[in-house]
């Protein structure tokens, strides 16, 4: 079924909230019917059929934080009448009016006067706080009753969604996860934010069969269980037993137990995050493998996996880390000492700055902001771009290949980036293109192509572009400062390990236009040190002759 309405501007139309529902439940019926349950078919039918009152008003609830929801509270100019609007759902038993509800549920849609003129006889303090009656009238009221037996002196109704789980498992089959929700669309409309378009092709599905959204749904149910504290054993186990052909869902198992293995180490429970690191394959699993062996004092076994390890590191960071840990388990076996290469020589700068009492600015500095001030020169301004300015360029050149329409990337309008952005064979998927791309840094196109991307998409979401950080004057300072050498290989390095290499770079970036010079600085205050994604970006800009540099702050104490 069409929108009921078009307008120029989505937002007009009293409905908009509707006609964007209504677009979703299109969509899912043209890309998802195979998919489809027989019960969310019958739903999609049923509530096209229904009054645009009824629809747009289950449309509002759906939407709303919760599933319970006073009918006094429902006014909706558009929709009128809401007992009207409600009576075709509650027939199709899409809302309940007679839901038991127990007092811990009922309390938080009542106001405070409400709750004592439903409960006046059991509170013996009615001047006290809302809250500590509760225990009260739970240990008084253990059953669960409906809300007009509950509270029969208010004239109201309480309208109860019992389709939610069906909306959720809807939403989840059309944005491919259950993160997004239903703002996306007005966030789109009011042009908060701003989506490449794609074409997606009719197979494109996150979720190919009706197994996957189950196991979706089964993991998502996993994650709540597991934050919300319940015992690990019987998750673990049922997480174990799941069959996963679908290479996302498997990723997103394997981060699930990455992440409850890291929980078990902070807890001292090495026995289970032994066995979730040994049969994970998420990205940094081995070395925290590692770690925990050499925790529980097996360094034979932990210095065999290293040594397993070092023959085909999965990544920069993990061989970091083993040369670190090799020549500690190495010893702790016994072994000859061995010592480490000496980390190589940075240029440093050191500055003694005057220190500022934060409460005596309305807006206080950071370090680095502090040290910008401090260097900048009319001749040659320095930049706060930490992350931004090396990601933001690379995404900007090579905007083609990473909004490609490779086939399972892109399967819905409002995506910031591929979904296989963070895959190992993200590049090699989109080789060619990216060669295309880079090739503009040997001939000088790179600068126009640059300029040009930069105005046609300002604005548009992209996992590298930083809209914010971004000016025309820094542009141009840039495509004058930065050698088209110095950008190869930073771009080169970025698509080595997409994950780990878009972090860690400097923070500040001197630019000197005149002689068409540069030089990065990476600022550390008082007490401060150097991370590792810090250390192996350092050590990758020597390595190519880069100039950067270390900048420690001392702060002086005024007046000294």
């Amino acid at each position: 079924m069409a929108p009921d309405s078009v307008t120029a501007n989505p937002l007009d139309d009293p409905f908009y909230y509707l006609n964007n529902f209504m677009q979703v439940l299109d969509w899912l019926e043209h890309r998802y019917a195979d998919v489809l349950s027989d019960e969310e078919q019958r739903f999609i039918g049923e509530f096209n059929q229904l009054p645009r009152e009824s629809r747009a008003l289950l449309v509002r609830l759906v939407m709303r934080k919760g599933i319970h929801f006073r009918a006094s509270k429902l006014l909706y100019a558009e929709i009128g009448g809401v007992a009207d609007a409600a009576a075709p759902l509650i027939t199709l038993g899409w809302i309940d009016e007679q839901s038991a509800l127990s007092i811990e549920t009922l309390f938080p849609v009542l106001l405070k006067s409400e709750v004592l003129q439903c409960f006046a006889s059991a509170i013996d303090q009615p001047k006290g706080k809302k809250n500590d009656w509760l225990p009260v009238l739970i240990e008084r009221y253990p059953e669960a009753q409906s809300f007009s037996h509950w509270c029969a002196p208010l004239d109201d109704h309480l309208f109860s969604l019992t389709i939610m789980g069906l909306c959720d498992r809807l939403r989840l089959m059309f944005f491919g996860n259950l993160y997004q929700d239903w703002s996306e669309f007005v966030l789109a409309d009011l042009g908060i934010f701003t989506y490449e378009k794609i074409e997606i092709g009719a197979d494109s599905r996150g979720l190919r069969c009706r197994e996957d959204v189950d196991a979706c749904l089964f993991l998502h149910d996993c994650q709540q269980r597991f934050e919300a504290g319940e015992a690990l054993a019987g998750i673990v186990e049922q997480i174990h037993s799941l069959t996963l052909v679908n290479p996302w869902l498997q990723r997103r198992r394997a981060k699930l137990m990455f992440q409850m293995g890291q929980y078990c180490e902070r807890f001292a429970d090495f026995a289970t995050a032994i066995r979730l690191y040994r049969d994970c394959p998420h990205p940094g699993s081995r070395a925290r493998l590692i770690r925990v062996l050499e925790r529980c004092a097996e360094y034979q076994l932990a210095l065999d996996l290293a040594l397993h390890a070092q023959q085909s590191p999965e990544s920069a960071t993990e061989q970091q880390h083993l040369l670190r840990v090799l020549p500690r388990l190495r010893r702790k076996l016994g072994g000859p000492p061995i010592k480490r290469a000496a980390p190589r020589e940075m240029l440093r700068l050191d500055l003694q700055l005057p220190k500022v009492d934060p409460a005596s600015s309305a807006h206080p500095l950071s370090v680095e902001r502090y040290v910008q001030a401090h260097l900048a020169q009319e001749t040659a301004p320095v930049h706060y771009v930490e992350n931004s300015l090396i990601n933001s360029l690379f995404g900007l050149l090579c905007w083609p290949a990473i909004f490609a329409p490779v086939p399972g990337a892109f399967f819905h309008p409002f995506q910031r980036g591929p979904a296989d952005l963070h895959y190992e064979d993200f590049h090699l998927r989109r080789a060619d293109l990216f060669t295309a791309c880079l090739a503009e840094l040997e001939d000088g196109r790179y600068e126009q192509t640059i300029r040009n991307r930069y105005a046609a998409k300002c604005g548009v979401q992209s996992p590298f572009v930083f809209w914010g950080a971004l000016s025309e004057e820094l542009l141009d300072q840039a495509l004058a400062c930065l050698p088209a050498e110095h950008l190869r290989h930073w771009f080169n390095r970025l698509l080595l390990d997409i994950k780990a290499n878009r972090s860690g770079m400097p923070d500040l970036i001197q630019f000197w236009p005149q002689d068409k010079t540069y030089r990065m600085i990476e600022v550390k205050g008082p007490g401060d040190r150097l991370q590792d994604n810090q250390l192996r970006w350092l050590e990758f800009c020597h390595e190519h002759q880069m100039p950067i540099a270390v900048c420690y702050v001392q702060w002086a104490e005024q007046g000294a």
